[in-house]
């Protein structure tokens, strides 16, 4: 269906244009569209509807899961061991794929739905004018043109030009990242004006709180906002994360190496004088040897359990890979409402009128209000120090702002909220804070009329009945509104300025309170009772002041390596005076808004974000733009916000993180990560388990492939060098053997690394660099260290047990099935006495603590259990080609693979040495206690020796 709009919606600034003119444009009146008029623009432009994109099908999801070379190598290596006859071989090898396949294919499933609950945000019905008449239609059937009506608790069904406003304020901090409702009106807006400034458009999807209105439709489906901003959620692409690219690098390398080396055994085994099915054995077994099969299942469990730690710290996690991109993260992009600070607006500031005897007549500066948030606890200051009694002036500007209001306070267990506009409540708080009684006040000065504020004239008045019985009137609103209205020579009124411009370039929001007589008989208020003759009381500046967590949880990010930057839908100076509070805006560092930003090329966009670490008045694309710019820059980028501005950048970052309590559907369902607490202490915390579990898992890998190059050494040895007896190769150990302790042990040893305490430096060194690989030079020197000596204790026992056992007449298979059983069993227990080696690629277990991780014995008491059965049980030996072995050759199995211990202490000392050295000829420069940095240059760190 054509998506025809009259005209071009998207290249016209409605906001800039007088409401007549708008009309003109839209091709509409004031009386709404003709009936048929609308049908045929519904014909034209379509429905009213976000379309919604089709997620990938369950087939094609499946064989994602399949894609990997390695699951290539090991689905062949199974079909030639079916059609070779050998079918336990080949079903255990399937079975593997199957469960590995299963995990992934479940773990995708689950993917988010973001464009399906951003069509969910679009309203089911809509009010509108039709030739003159008001009807009730559903939302979908809106058009370009239509005059829609609109009323506190609707939701805007799509982009319209406001026609009429009453004291209308809508909620638009979905797509605006505002904290409090905008207040609109129908005046022209400057073109170049951003989303967040356009006072006289209502967006589709937007929440009307307070007023009426009625509007003009400029705008549906695809065209709002709502629909630009699906739009930009397909064109976001999900980054693949740190270590799926790394695994997925490992995976191609080993591919190849294995393809090659197996096909060099056939060859080899051929020459040799192998029957052709044993060649092809012999290169399935390597195969199968090489391919650590346990690695996915490892990862998968290692992540679900960095997920349940996570959750623990109130960071839930939506998909697995942001377990350890996390630990990866180098930039932070966070939203600020809410997340940096606590979302309770709070006066910090109080001027009173120099007549009042405080405030700006001593020092000509406002006195300071303590305590932040809801919680009516602080004091007042002058300097840093404490008023002792509060100035009757300053109780007399409390007492007004708390009776013209609307707010009350509210407790819900041993926490303190507000009911009303959050700006209203801040004077509710800062009264109580400073002893006036709200309740006692209220009553001493019954409330007999009032003028609700609107947007037109920018203030609010109350009529209330004095102690004495004398009537008085409360004003408060924005200041220029309220210094029009009072008594004041141009001096005074320009000390007031002064002062509201001082509060302002503090980043806060500043209210005018003033007061006037109004006698004793007087019951009602009209607008001409406020035009003029009120004292001014004074000047109260609030702002949302940060959350004292997230200033701690900055400082550590600082101390970690990684940068913080703001972005929010605020104002300029409100942003900066909190990026300063928060430690974010320095010395010659600048704050930076939407439309400077808007302006830059990508060259200087990328600049741009290198060196700016707040930027305020932000639109969903420049959100985008950042993230991908900081991207470019080779950073690996977390993005938190709550508002369906912020799902385009979310599903860009590398983490998305989005807000549990605040956070709309559509930035959940985009994000990575939720946080249950909306609190920037919680990305530190998931950000510190993130790198717990990177380091976890790099001890799992430096577990698990020395005993896969291990086996494939055994095999290559064997093939290469064993006799055949009796026209059947000499094998120390079987393809289902092999897969036995790929599979059980392996596993049921290297889980319990992740329960492995957190290191100590884990926040005190950079972010790992995304590019660095995970098969570091550290872990494959010691892969091929303990490959060497698993191999040659193996293969040197095997030959022990089997020949011994045919010079002692023991008839040859059954010497053969205990030599090999006697191998298997050497293997397993190297596994055992190396695994306590990789509980820390640094420290000693001593240093670490030998019970710090009980799992670890869990492990090992499971699988010396499981390697019993798999000795003496007769359906194992059925299954494996197992046989029992006497108490001799256990000991001899044990002492081979304790030799582990004494290397392994010789490997430690030898990098600690090197590192020392290193760190002598740097001369003071601090050694990098990150893991991949030691595993890179094959030292550790001397301050963990």
């Amino acid at each position: 269906m054509s998506q025809r709009v009259l005209p071009p919606s998207a290249e016209i600034a409605w906001h800039s244009l007088p409401v007549s003119e708008a009309l003109s444009r839209i091709e509409s009146a004031s009386s709404g569209l003709a009936i048929d008029e609308a049908a045929r623009r519904l014909k034209d432009v379509g429905p009213n509807v976000i379309q919604r994109a089709k997620g990938d099908s369950a087939l094609k999801l499946l064989f994602r899961q399949i894609n990997d070379p390695l699951i290539y190598v090991l689905l062949a290596s199974a079909a030639l061991a079916m059609i070779m006859g050998e079918a336990i071989d080949g079903s255990v090898v399937l079975a593997v794929v199957v469960l590995n396949t299963a995990i992934g294919f479940v773990q995708e499933l689950r993917a988010g739905k973001a464009i399906e609950a951003l069509a969910g945000m679009v309203p089911q019905s809509a009010t509108v004018v039709r030739g003159g008449e008001r009807s009730v239609i559903p939302a979908a059937d809106v058009v370009p043109g239509d005059v829609v009506v609109l009323e506190a608790g609707d939701k805007v069904p799509a982009d319209a030009r406001l026609l009429s406003v009453k004291n209308l304020h809508v909620d638009e901090s979905a797509l605006t990242g505002e904290s409090v409702p905008s207040d609109k009106h129908i005046d022209v807006v400057q073109e170049d004006a951003g989303v967040g400034d356009r006072k006289n458009l209502a967006f589709g999807g937007t929440l009307v709180t307070s007023g009426t209105a009625t509007a003009v439709v400029i705008a549906t489906g695809g065209g709002t906002e709502l629909g630009r901003i699906s739009s930009m959620l397909h064109e976001a692409t999900e980054i693949e994360t740190p270590l799926t690219r790394s695994m997925a690098k490992v995976g191609r390398v080993l591919t190849i190496a294995i393809v090659a080396v197996a096909l060099l055994i056939v060859g080899v085994a051929l020459l040799r004088g192998y029957p052709p099915v044993d060649a092809m054995l012999a290169g399935i077994s390597l195969a199968v040897a090489a391919i650590p099969e346990g690695l996915p299942a490892i990862i998968t469990i290692s992540l679900a359990i960095g997920v349940q730690r996570m959750a623990r710290r109130r960071a839930v996690i939506r998909k697995l890979p942001a377990v350890e991109t996390l630990g990866s993260t180098g930039v932070i992009c966070s939203d600020k409402t809410g997340t940096l600070t606590r979302n309770e607006m709070t006066v910090r500031a109080l001027w009173t009128a120099p007549s009042g005897g405080a405030g700006g007549e001593e020092d000509g500066q406002p006195l300071e209000v303590t305590g932040v948030g809801y919680a009516p606890i602080g004091e007042l200051r002058r300097g840093g120090a404490p008023v002792g009694e509060v100035p009757e002036a300053v109780r007399a500007l409390l007492r007004a702002g708390l009776l013209c209001n609307d707010a009350r306070m509210k407790r819900e267990g041993d926490a303190c909220g507000v009911e009303g506009d959050p700006t209203e409540g801040a004077l509710v708080v800062a009264a109580q804070k400073l002893g006036v009684d709200a309740e006692a006040t209220r009553r001493e000065y019954p409330r007999l009329d009032a003028v609700p504020f609107s947007s037109e004239r920018q203030l609010m008045a109350t009529l209330h009945e004095a102690p004495g019985g004398e009537r008085v009137i409360f004003m408060k609103g924005a200041p220029e509104a309220v210094l029009g209205r009072v008594t004041l020579g141009e001096a005074e009124r320009a000390r007031a300025m002064a002062q509201v411009e001082q509060m302002a370039a503090q980043g806060m929001r500043v209210l005018a309170a003033a007061a006037r007589p109004f006698g004793r008989d007087a019951a009602s208020l009209d607008e001409e009772h406020l035009a003029e003759g009120f004292e001014l009381l004074g000047l109260e500046g609030m702002i949302d002041p940060p959350r004292p967590e997230a200033i701690d949880a900055i400082k550590a990010c600082h101390e970690a390596g990684i940068t913080v930057k703001m972005i929010t839908g605020d104002h300029l100076a409100t942003a900066r005076a909190i990026g300063e509070q928060l430690g974010l805006v320095r010395d010659s560092a600048r704050a930076m808004n939407g439309t400077e930003l808007a302006r830059l090329s990508d060259d200087e966009l990328r600049a741009a974000a290198r060196s700016t670490n707040v930027f305020a008045r932000v639109a969903p694309e420049h959100k985008l733009r950042l993230v991908r710019a900081l991207q470019a820059e080779g950073k690996v980028v977390a993005m938190t916000g709550d508002g369906v501005n912020d799902a385009p950048a979310l599903k860009q970052a590398d983490i998305g993180v989005a807000m549990g309590i605040t956070g709309t559907a559509v930035s959940k369902e985009s994000a990575d990560v939720v946080l249950t607490d909306d609190n920037f202490a919680s990305i530190r915390a998931a950000v510190e388990e993130g790198r717990r579990v990177y380091d976890n898992l790099v001890k799992a890998l430096a577990f698990v492939l020395p005993t896969n190059l291990g086996e494939a050494l055994i095999l290559l040895v064997a093939v290469m060098t064993f006799p055949i007896i009796g026209g059947a190769p000499l094998m120390p150990i079987t393809a289902v053997q092999i897969l036995w302790v790929n599979l059980v042990a392996t596993v049921a040893l290297s889980l319990p690394l992740a329960f492995e305490a957190m290191e100590k430096d884990v926040m005190s060194r950079p972010p790992r660099d995304p590019s660095e690989p995970i098969l570091s030079r550290f872990v494959l020197v010691r892969t091929a260290i303990v490959a060497v000596l698993m191999t040659a204790g193996a293969i040197g026992l095997f030959l022990y047990e089997y020949f011994t056992e045919v010079r002692d007449g023991i008839v040859s298979e059954v010497a053969y099935r205990e030599a090999q059983t006697a191998a298997v069993t050497t293997v397993v227990l190297f596994q055992i006495f190396y695994v306590l080696n990789c509980r820390s690629l640094r420290d000693s277990m001593v240093k670490i603590g030998i019970f710090s991780n009980r799992w670890i014995y869990v492990g090992i008491g499971a699988l010396l259990a499981l390697q019993l059965c798999f000795v003496y049980a007769p359906f194992m030996h059925t299954l494996f080609g197992s046989a029992p072995l006497s108490l001799g050759a256990w000991i001899n199995s044990t002492l081979v693979a304790l030799t582990i211990l004494p290397v392994m202490s010789v490997e430690r000392w030898w990098r600690l040495r090197r590192a020392r050295r290193s760190t002598e000829r740097e001369r003071g420069g601090a050694a990098s206690s990150d893991v991949g940095a030691i595993v890179n240059r094959g030292g550790a760190s001397p301050s963990h020796p």
